[in-house]
């Protein structure tokens, strides 16, 4: 048995009016496969050409361990220059990814390869950010901190991308206090026995290409694997919802930061007390006796 997934909707193009009424009103994601084509970067992002433009810059790099008491909040495991990871990626599978990677601080010359789209997004200009994987590498299932829209452009090859909407969130596996479900559950080949909720989860799925645009709804949990070796860029515009927009000032300002002091207080007992809870209420919520 395997999670119900349905194939999210694709399109070649798409009038800013139908993707606004359609999709952003709606909350539905989306593919754009076309959107791209004319921007400098469909010809010239591949992993070569960052490596010749940001081939000096130190990165910081993440891996799949689990969350341990002693990292702080998205604190990275590794650091490495740009120019050795992409040499990594493109000789062998890394479980090393890259993750937040401010372009407009640390590789600027990359704006002018991109242009802002106008289709009923405001758009946060300050935010573009890049993300790189090796072959099979796999970013947990998680929502974003900000509760954005997220518009996630994929370059140089191909990654799978699951998601579910916010409505979903009984069936995850939340853990408390943080953003993500329990790190233990492979969304590739999932454990039914262990995780029976996720069996009445109904979630969305798509592969993308190189220079295709996959429309994430505000909130929506995601789990990507990179199935050859790449990187994406998102554009993140801010929640519609007044309601995300208070949940998002929450994480930001209050969350993380308890967060983080009980990880100093507690140490990994609080690690292992919020993996627990994640499947003592879920389980409670739905009913679920075992």
């Amino acid at each position: 048995m395997s999670l119900q997934l349905t194939e999210i909707e694709r399109v070649k193009t798409i009038s800013k009016e139908d993707f606004y009424n359609n999709y952003v009103k709606k909350q539905k994601p989306l593919v754009i496969e076309e959107l791209t084509h004319d921007w400098p970067a469909y010809n010239k992002w591949y992993l070569n050409y960052i490596k010749e433009v940001a081939g000096d810059k130190t990165v910081p790099l993440y891996d799949d361990r689990p969350v341990s008491y002693k990292d702080g909040f998205n604190e990275a495991h590794a650091t490495m220059k740009m120019g050795e990871y992409i040499d990594l990626l493109q000789k062998e599978p890394t479980n090393y990814r890259i993750f937040l990677y401010n372009l407009m601080k640390e590789v600027p010359l990359l704006v002018q390869d991109f242009k802002w789209p106008n289709i009923g997004l405001r758009l946060v200009k300050q935010l573009p950010m890049l993300f790189f994987g090796g072959e099979n590498s796999r970013v947990f299932m998680h929502f974003d901190i900000d509760y954005s829209n997220i518009l996630h452009f994929h370059f140089h090859g191909k990654k799978r991308c699951v998601l579910f909407a916010p409505s979903q969130t009984k069936y995850m596996y939340k853990i408390p206090h943080s953003l993500i479900s329990r790190e233990d559950i492979d969304f590739d080949n999932p454990d039914f026995n262990k995780f029976p909720a996720l069996k009445q989860a109904q979630g969305f799925v798509c592969e993308l290409n190189h220079g295709e645009m996959l429309y994430m709804p505000e909130g929506y949990w995601h789990y990507m694997k990179y199935v050859t070796a790449g990187f994406s860029m998102s554009l993140r515009a801010f929640p519609r919802k007044m309601s995300n927009l208070s949940r998002a000032a929450y994480n930001v300002f209050i969350m993380r930061h308890f967060d983080n002091f009980m990880r100093k207080l507690k140490g990994q007992s609080w690690i292992d007390y919020k993996n627990e809870a994640a499947i003592k209420r879920t389980h409670k919520q739905l009913h679920i006796t075992k």
